[in-house]
């Protein structure tokens, strides 16, 4: 008897768990659809609850607040976009520019398949605050290391021609993260849908072009005329 009953408590807290899981995810789910449709400051806790179908006791014991929730979209979506690029900055000895390819293609699929994500991320980033300070203090410049290293190791093998580090990261972020600044402008003006797989396969053909005729084209050498 006493065995049943653990078994029975057991079953009880596993099934408590799972929907503090799944309610977690729910009020995360709804947040990045609010944020991005509404913005941050266009939307309430009350409003989350609702989309999210719990109570905002519910959101406070996850996240304590907005904020709490907002500093969270963060991080989800930069450790994410992050180990992405450590990933496959260990194979850069293989090749600096079929390294720098394949973190394109993962980054690109990854913010396709994270639309709205991605969409309300960057929008924010935008703006003057105190959490993007602290998210350009850290991840931001974990990236930059990293795009940094690529570029040099490019330079010091030849297989770059020698750029402006700086400008070639503006470069590089602005195709990685335009077509997702704009993702309403997008759809509405040009009816190219970023979150469709034809997009993505498109799209990381026009980054590819740049990449072999911005930064892997050769430089040719004028010979010498003979007198």
């Amino acid at each position: 008897m006493k065995r049943i009953v653990i078994v029975r408590i057991k079953v009880i807290v596993r099934r408590r768990c799972k929907m503090k899981k799944d309610s977690k995810e729910e009020i995360v789910k709804a947040a990045i659809s609010l944020f991005n449709s509404n913005g941050y400051a266009g939307t309430s806790i009350r409003d989350i609850a609702k989309e999210a179908n719990v109570n905002s006791a519910t959101i406070a014991y996850h996240f304590e607040n907005k904020l709490g929730l907002l500093e969270y979209c963060f991080t989800y979506f930069f450790e994410q976009y992050l180990s992405i690029i450590e990933e496959k900055f260990s194979s850069m000895d293989l090749g600096v520019k079929d390294c720098l390819k394949r973190i394109t293609a993962d980054l690109l699929h990854y913010q396709c398949e994270n639309i709205e994500l991605t969409s309300f991320v960057y929008r924010e980033l935008s703006m003057d605050s105190q959490v993007v300070r602290e998210i350009m203090s850290t991840y931001a410049l974990k990236e930059k290391f990293y795009f940094q290293k690529i570029f040099e190791k490019g330079f010091e093998r030849k297989e770059f021609r020698p750029h402006s580090i700086a400008y070639l990261i503006i470069q590089y972020k602005g195709l990685l993260m335009m077509p997702f600044i704009n993702a309403h402008y997008l759809r509405e003006v040009l009816y190219i849908f970023p979150n469709e797989r034809f997009f993505e396969q498109k799209y990381l053909k026009e980054i590819n072009l740049w990449i072999e005729n911005t930064l892997a084209a050769k430089i040719i050498e004028k010979k010498e005329a003979i007198m």
